[in-house]
């Protein structure tokens, strides 16, 4: 078990942030989470240790927003989540975290720009076959490496203008499957070791709190406010995905 005090400055934070994601806010802003933690520990330990307490959160958030998702969209994009895991599997031990993060943080903020730019929500685009497999297959794979799969899958849903119930309902069967999935490599990889997990029991009980604090905020916070906050947390989610990205090239 890690006892430095400056990791649980920068874990607690981090794990509470993920929870509000889970909980009502997607999953975009959750991805600030890995980078926060390695502040104190290795990019891949951080995210060995976030992924027990992921799934933790997963069957909290799972259990608010039961039966609120879009079964048409998770039928294209959980097959699609399941091959980019197996090539962030694959291709783990030549993986460069700052080439994911620099494409991760470039997309996002183009996403965004569009959004203030170009008002994209004002016109709803309806579920695509290969649109949704593509950005899913992305998202497997970024969430693999550093939970970073929000981004991609946002890309995808957000033009469709789902209720923002139904958004996070579809998001969250969506990586909560993926996250459960996650756990066989990750323990074939040794991420999952006995230093980890054990750091992922001291941080656990942050979990529901943060997922109520988000389903709380979600319930009061309008569908327009809703994409205005969520898109954000995206913009300055990539602004600093691609900050690290660039200086760690």
């Amino acid at each position: 078990m890690i006892t430095d005090p400056l990791f649980y400055f920068f874990a607690v934070p981090a794990v509470l942030i993920f929870g509000v994601a889970k909980g009502g806010f997607g999953n975009a802003i959750g991805v600030v989470c890995v980078p926060l933690m390695a502040m104190a520990v290795s990019p891949m330990q951080a995210a060995g240790i976030l992924l027990p307490i992921l799934c933790v959160m997963d069957v909290f958030a799972v259990r608010k927003f039961w039966g609120k998702w879009d079964s048409y969209n998770l039928m294209i994009m959980l097959p699609a989540a399941l091959v980019g895991v197996l090539l962030g599997s694959l291709t783990f031990s030549y993986l460069n975290e700052s080439h994911v993060r620099l494409i991760i943080g470039l997309l996002a903020l183009a996403f965004a720009l569009n959004f203030w730019l170009k008002s994209e929500l004002s016109i709803k685009q309806q579920p695509n076959r290969i649109k949704g497999a593509f950005w899913s297959t992305v998202a497997g794979f970024t969430s693999f490496g550093i939970h970073s799969g929000g981004p991609p899958v946002n890309f995808y849903l957000i033009p469709q203008k789902l209720h923002p119930t139904v958004f996070m309902g579809t998001c969250t069967i969506f990586f909560g499957i993926t996250n459960y999935v996650k756990l066989i490599p990750y323990f074939w990889l040794g991420q999952l070791d006995s230093e980890n997990l054990l750091t992922s029991l001291v941080l656990l009980p942050l979990a529901p709190i943060g997922v109520s604090l988000g389903y709380y905020l979600h319930k009061r916070v309008s569908p327009l406010k809703f994409y205005q906050i969520f898109n954000f947390f995206l913009f300055m989610t990539g602004c600093k995905l691609t900050y690290d990205g660039l200086i760690l090239l």
